[in-house]
């Protein structure tokens, strides 16, 4: 099966093009010169050189030895759902690039494994490797897919699915960024190989550590995000993967994540400092249970490293930690958060310390299969931490459709930026205000009424947005009736009638900081996409449809009616008596996209059917706004275009309110 990279549709094997929307399942087209036909399966554009290949991680784990990684996997033996795998190599672990991992050749090697003798034995090998059937859905993604609620179930048999593979699946279902998804695993004999998001190229902590303009409190919630995920890895026995520096990676906002897995033994294993140390610091240390004490040993290998000084109370507790006078989790972070406070007190930091939401860190059994923990509710001790907005961005655009001759939406967009950035601190203070109006009663009418509403609400702001303040309730009304004055008075001294008297659908965003505020009157719409929520439909429609749903109808009878699309509110017809605009705040407390649009955009359930291939990769900081929003207008002509078309993309990124 075919997931089509543009509308998700699921075509047959066999298809060249998409069945839905006609995208090809061939070729595709490269980020940077834009040529139109490379082929899927290639690493780099023909034109350009880019690389634009579909690159997984491959690991290869468990022991086995190095003759059975060259040779073809039995008829016996057994993978994910029934698929057979094996490693196809002319020689054995030796191999070059061009060679393929398995034996459909799917995943071809981009690296060349370790070479080892016929003796040797292999636990554990880590490559990437290049998706050659990047629209093929793998059996892991099927199984992902279909049990969304449940993801192992019983019907699924454990001996199917490499134990690897479940630690990554149990974690991934607990929706923690740090840990690298999962696309695809088999079994070979004792060989598991488990394919997963490739982060070998994401920034190392270290390199970031060892910079001086990272601040001390930078450093300190670097730690604490080693605390969250030291809990999220214990039950699951994969704490071993906060051992080695070189795992240790930072996301687009900076973020503490995992470069992959690694599974614990029964001993635990020293912290590893850099590959070419590795042998010297695994024969100074001791094998010795894995506690806690490892995590200040990682800290002090980052110092060293990084040849860092060592910062107040840090060398303390570090000393604490060895000592064993630390001995929990929430203890640990008891004392980070003292730190903070006092980093505070002597006025390195002058915002929020750490704080955290329980005290104590739940106790999950540990157990032999992985998937046993995921029916546990995620009570892990929370960070509690004020945000700050670290970037503001937008990008608007409207389109007349496929059948009006004239396009009666308007939308204003005012972003403002002010940013202090000083060797050791930066803050940026993000002042928006987006609007968007989608105009009624014809040629000259509903032109005239949007962009009358969006100019007098424009000029509202200008006079009575106190810097620095969200505007109240009170205020945003107050400007909502302005425009809706503006709009009637003018119909007044037209004496236009009826259906000839003109207005306009609202939808407006205002954004302080991370403080949010929105209003809106008609069937312009507001959503919202976070990574933790998904999609969120912010504004309730003002339509008799959605009114009679309030009134306890049911939602196939209500939108039943004849007038079941009829706006019950609108700027402009009517004095301001006659409507009642909804007003409603929200914070932002993780990365956002915001998404406001006339029903052009939203008819027909769009933005609901294909948010996760048109918005969701929009929240990364390297996605271009512009090109999404066209690709939004461009979606709309093809499966609405009855309607003017306009989207206005709001993307608010925020960190921890760290630094001064």
């Amino acid at each position: 099966m075919l997931i089509c990279p543009q509308c998700k549709f699921e075509n047959p094997n066999s298809n060249k093009f998409c069945q839905s929307c006609g995208t090809s399942l061939t070729h595709k087209v490269c980020p940077e010169c834009s040529t139109d036909d490379v082929p899927v399966n290639a690493l780099r554009c023909h034109n350009c050189g880019t690389e634009c290949g579909t690159v997984f991680w491959a690991i290869i784990a468990q022991e086995t030895t190095a003759k059975a990684l060259g040779v073809e996997k039995d008829e016996g033996d057994v993978g994910v759902e029934g698929d057979e795998r094996a490693i196809s190599s002319s020689s054995p672990l030796s191999v070059s690039s061009q060679i393929a991992l398995d034996s459909q050749k799917r995943y071809q090697l981009l690296d060349p494994l370790p070479a080892q003798t016929e003796t040797a034995t292999i636990t554990d090998v880590g490559v990437r490797v290049l998706d050659c059937q990047p629209y093929q859905i793998s059996p892991i993604e099927a199984i992902l897919t279909s049990q969304q609620s449940d993801l192992l179930t019983p019907s699924v048999e454990a001996s199917r699915i490499p134990h690897l593979a479940k630690l990554y699946i149990a974690l991934q279902y607990q929706g923690q960024p740090g840990i690298p998804p999962i696309h695809d695993a088999w079994q070979q004999e004792n060989m598991q190989v488990v394919i997963i998001e490739d982060r070998s190229h994401w920034q190392l902590l270290l390199d970031l550590w060892q910079e001086e303009t990272t601040s001390s409190l930078k450093i300190l919630h670097w730690c604490y995000e080693m605390t969250q995920l030291w809990a999220l890895l214990e039950p699951v026995g994969c704490r071993q993967s906060l051992l080695d520096l070189s795992n240790l990676r930072l996301d687009e906002d900076q973020t503490l994540a995992l470069q992959r897995l690694y599974v614990e033994s029964s001993n635990s294993l020293p912290v590893t400092e850099s590959p070419e140390d590795a042998e010297a610091e695994t024969s100074a240390i001791p094998e010795q249970p894995l506690t806690i004490q490892a995590l200040g040993r990682v800290w002090q290998a980052l110092f060293r490293q990084s040849q860092r000084t060592q910062f107040g109370s840090v060398v303390q507790m570090l000393g604490d930690l060895e000592l064993g006078k630390i001995q929990t989790i929430a203890q640990l972070r008891s004392r980070l958060e003292e730190i903070s406070l006092e980093l505070e007190a002597l006025g390195t930091a002058t915002l929020p310390p750490i704080k955290e939401k329980n005290t104590a860190v739940p106790i999950i059994p540990q157990s032999d299969e992985p998937e046993d923990i995921i029916s546990k509710s995620d009570d892990m001790p929370t960070v509690v931490l004020a945000m700050q907005l670290s970037s503001l961005e937008d990008a608007g655009r409207t389109d007349v459709g496929r059948q009006r001759h004239h396009n009666e939406d308007y939308f204003g967009i005012e972003t403002k930026i002010q940013k202090l950035e000083l060797p050791k601190s930066r803050i940026l203070q993000g002042h928006g205000l987006y609007i968007l109006c989608d105009g009624m009663g014809g040629h000259a009418g509903g032109e005239i009424a949007s962009e009358l509403g969006v100019n007098t609400l424009r000029q509202y702001f200008q006079e009575h947005w106190i810097t620095n303040q969200l505007p109240t309730e009170d205020s945003i009304r107050e400007a909502v009736f302005l425009a809706n004055e503006a709009i009637y008075k003018l119909n007044q001294q037209d004496a236009r009638s009826g259906v000839g008297r003109m207005g306009t659908t609202l939808v407006m965003l205002l954004i302080q900081d991370t403080q949010a505020a929105v209003a809106h009157v008609g069937d312009s719409r507001l959503y919202r996409l976070t990574r933790k929520r998904g999609l969120e439909q912010v504004t309730v429609d003002h339509e008799v449809g959605q009114r009679e749903i309030t009134r306890g109808v049911e939602t196939s009878i209500a939108y039943a009616r004849p007038d079941a699309y009829q706006l019950t509110q609108a700027l402009g017809p009517r004095d301001e008596n006659s409507i009642n605009p909804d007003v409603g705040f929200f914070e932002i407390n993780e990365d956002t996209l915001l998404l406001l649009v006339s029903d052009g955009l939203s008819d027909n359930d769009l933005i609901e059917t294909h948010w996760q291939t048109h918005l969701e990769p929009l929240l990364s900081s390297g996605a271009n706004l512009e090109r999404g929003v066209t690709d939004l207008i461009d979606l709309a002509n093809q499966h609405n275009g009855h309607d003017n078309i306009t989207g206005i993309l709001v993307r608010a990124k925020v960190r921890p309110n760290l630094e001064s």
